[in-house]
């Protein structure tokens, strides 16, 4: 286990650079604050130094809310945002030894996850991102290391990967929804049915989603999560 001291670089930090990133951004991006104390708990939890784009998040944010709310990037944890990357991480990714075979970075409102792989997908580089597709059920290839994805989240590209998955009004609808809810929306977005704006949609707990999803991927696809 890295210390403090070993995990906090003074002399090349990455946050400014992050900050850089999000001022060149298309979208709306919100770096929410968080407690030292909780920074520092969440940076020792993660094990990579602040010269890395993830430590810098982990350790210096509360997370990192994209288009409205409509992305949620795990950091520290915060009110807004209650949920620390690894600490959420750890209560349902399985592990390899001691490493996990991924990471879950980031959530999107309609119950679509962005994990890291760490060996878990075998169609993703290691260190790569995959999604979790929540209308197929699927996990997909992005192609992005951590840093691609960040700067990938607030580009503008979520108009066109979202295609079809926003409503009229989605705006509105994410800011009042609160950092550890995704929408419920049925009929489920995998199955037949009208447009999602036509559909129910209320908030329900992220930690919730995540299991019905990964159950419907088992019972539907007959396998694992991977």
């Amino acid at each position: 286990m890295r210390t403090l001291t070993d995990l906090i670089h003074t002399t090349e930090p990455a946050m400014p650079l992050i900050r850089s990133w999000v001022v060149n951004g298309m979208c709306p991006v919100e770096i929410l604050p968080c407690s030292p104390a909780d920074g520092e708990r969440a940076l020792l939890d993660v094990q990579i130094t602040t010269r890395s784009p993830m430590g810098a998040i982990c350790h210096e944010t509360g997370g990192i809310l994209v288009d409205d709310g409509w992305l949620r990037i795990f950091g520290a944890g915060c009110e807004r945002l209650p949920r620390a990357l690894m600490a959420w991480s750890r209560e349902r990714v399985p592990f390899f030894g001691q490493q996990p075979a991924f990471l879950i970075i980031a959530d999107d409102a309609i119950g679509g996850f962005f994990c890291l792989n760490g060996g878990a997908f075998p169609h993703v580089d290691p260190g790569h991102v995959a999604y979790f597709a929540p209308d197929t059920l699927e996990w997909e290839d992005l192609d992005m290391t951590y840093s691609d994805f960040l700067c990938w989240s607030w580009s503008g590209d979520l108009e066109r990967f979202y295609d079809q998955l926003r409503w009229p009004g989605w705006q509105a609808e994410c800011k009042s929804l609160a950092g550890d809810r995704t929408f419920g929306i049925y009929p489920f977005l995998w199955a037949k049915g009208p447009t999602i704006g036509e559909r129910h949609r209320k908030p329900v707990p992220s930690a919730e989603t995540w299991a019905l999803e990964m159950d419907m991927r088992r019972q539907l696809n007959g396998g694992p999560p991977n």
